[in-house]
């Protein structure tokens, strides 16, 4: 692979190679599709139609995020492997929520909103972590921004979702009736 870097619309791009700006390509589209997906999945109601269907463009196009970024990872490793570390751990959370979604049994529901919730914010951790030092706002904030704000903003946010939801507030109602 070509490591000659370059400069598309003022973002560095470590290589010039064809195949490695192939990917790249992919990856981005696939990451932008998740992103929208993802927002779309989380603010639609949930019931049949809007909320599984952009949550399942949402895991798929993760999927392919998760495929390009580990070529992305393997072609320049001692840069990127944290990147494979994230990608991994989103891509294992989505799969993990997607397999309790079907279900609204048990903890299913916390467990869908959580690991759902754990994917986008790592997915978003990577973005930042890999782009932050270029975008606008980003680079003048530390390094250590790139981690924490996207915990800091999610976690409260899925907490809430825990604590309000009506999906949630039926599970904990059953259970109440259960242990009566």
């Amino acid at each position: 692979m070509s490591q000659a870097p370059i400069t598309i619309g003022g973002v560095p791009i470590p290589s010039n190679a064809p195949f490695f700006l192939a990917v790249l390509g992919v990856h981005f589209a696939a990451g932008l599709t998740a992103v929208a997906s993802g927002i779309v999945a989380m603010l639609s109601r949930k019931e049949p139609g809007r909320h599984p269907r952009f949550g399942t463009i949402y895991f798929w196009s993760l999927g392919v995020v998760f495929i390009t970024m580990t070529a992305l990872a393997a072609m320049r490793w001692a840069e990127d492997y944290y990147l494979f570390i994230l990608g991994a751990l989103s891509f294992s959370a989505a799969i993990v929520g997607r397999q309790v979604a079907p279900s609204r049994a048990g903890a299913r529901v916390w467990v869908h909103v959580t690991a759902m919730g754990l994917s986008y914010i790592l997915l978003l951790t990577a973005f930042y972590m890999d782009n932050g030092k270029n975008l606008p706002v980003w680079r003048s904030l530390p390094e250590f921004t790139y981690w924490l704000a996207p915990f800091l903003v999610g976690v409260p946010l899925i907490a809430r979702v825990l604590l309000v939801h009506p999906l949630v507030q039926d599970e904990r109602r059953r259970s109440r009736a259960r242990a009566a």
